[in-house]
Parts: C-alpha cells; structure tokens; sequence
C-alpha cells in the first residue's frame, strides 16, 4: 500500500484556530480543573436538602411529638451539616498548641454528634429539630420556627393526622396541637 491511498483526515479548520498549547498548558488545566470543581459544588448544593429548623423547649417532648403524632422519619443528616463546617472553616491548619483545651474539646464533641433530631418533612425538605426555647404560657411545651413554610407543613401534617388543634393567630402563625401524652404544644413563627 502506497502512501497516497491512505487517507490522512482533514482537520476542520474550527480546530486550527483552538489554541490547543494553551488548553494543555498547566493553567489551562488549572482553569479546567477549577471550573470542574464549581460545577460540582453546585451540583452539591442544589442537590442539598432544604433544612427548615425548629427550636422546642424539651427534645425528648419533641421526638414522642414528631415521631409518635406526625409520624415523621428520621433522616440523615445532610452532608453539609455533618462536619459543622461554618465554624470549622480556617481552622485546620492552626496547631492545637494554640488553641485552648475548651475548644478542641467542643470541636470534637460537634463532630461526632450533631445537634438535635432530624426528619424527613418531605422529599427534598428535612426538618431540624433543636433544644433552646423557652416554656410558653400555663407550662406548654414551645417549638418556634422562623419560617412560615415549615410550621404550614407541620400544621398540615397534624391535620391529616386528625390531632386537636387551634389556630390562635395567622400572621403571625401561631396554633396549639394536642400530643399524644395529652400535653399541649404551641407552635409559632416568630416574626422579624
């Protein structure tokens, strides 16, 4: 076989102009690589579940509530809550000689266990549930939210559910569910 009947391929002259040294060049990977990485984030973040958070003034009331009466799952916790990474970002690279033993030991305990009770409030929405409100009127047991969204589907979950419930005031929410334990809890939003 003679070299004139191979066929060689033409490149299209699109590819002539493509500056093929400079897209495999070392910054060109990097800019590869770096575009490669924000892509992923945001893949990771829009894929992230939305965390609607309450704040109850006795968890264990909180579990028999959420899971007895409404029923809900518990969930995993989502992976960028996992490593409490808002208040860890810096501090990697410090020497623990110079942080004090009080905050390595927090650290740690943060790490290995998150705060509160998670479920699963809908298919992409979870539901994170944290001690630190006060008790309400007459001793009841408290949950306040910041956002209206949650305490509506927490409110719709206790009606399909058929519980006693008193929607006190609508703007902003604020209702009384009977539990299971015949203790009465009050919801509310807490407006801003």
């Amino acid at each position: 076989m003679t070299l004139a009947a191979i066929d060689f391929p033409v490149f299209h002259p699109i590819f002539a102009a493509l500056p093929l040294d400079s897209i495999f060049s070392t910054q060109g990977i990097m800019v590869m690589l770096l575009a490669a990485y924000a892509v992923a984030m945001w893949m990771f973040l829009t894929s992230a579940p939305k965390v609607h958070t309450v704040m109850v003034s006795d968890l264990e009331i909180a579990r028999q509530f959420y899971e007895g009466l409404l029923e809900l799952t518990a969930a995993e916790v989502p992976l960028h809550y996992y490593y409490n990474y808002e208040q860890t970002l810096g501090t990697a690279g410090i020497d623990p000689l110079y942080v004090s033993s009080d905050f390595s030991t927090t650290a740690s305990q943060r790490a290995d266990l998150p705060d509160g009770l998670w479920y699963q409030l809908k298919k992409n929405t979870q539901l994170h549930v944290i001690s630190g409100a006060s008790l309400g009127q007459k001793n009841r047991q408290r949950h306040v939210c910041f956002d209206r969204e949650c305490l509506e589907e927490v409110l719709l979950r206790s009606q399909t559910r058929g519980t006693k419930y008193k929607i006190r005031r609508e703007k902003p929410l604020n209702f009384l569910v009977k539990d299971l334990e015949g203790r009465i809890i009050e919801l509310a939003e807490v407006s801003s």
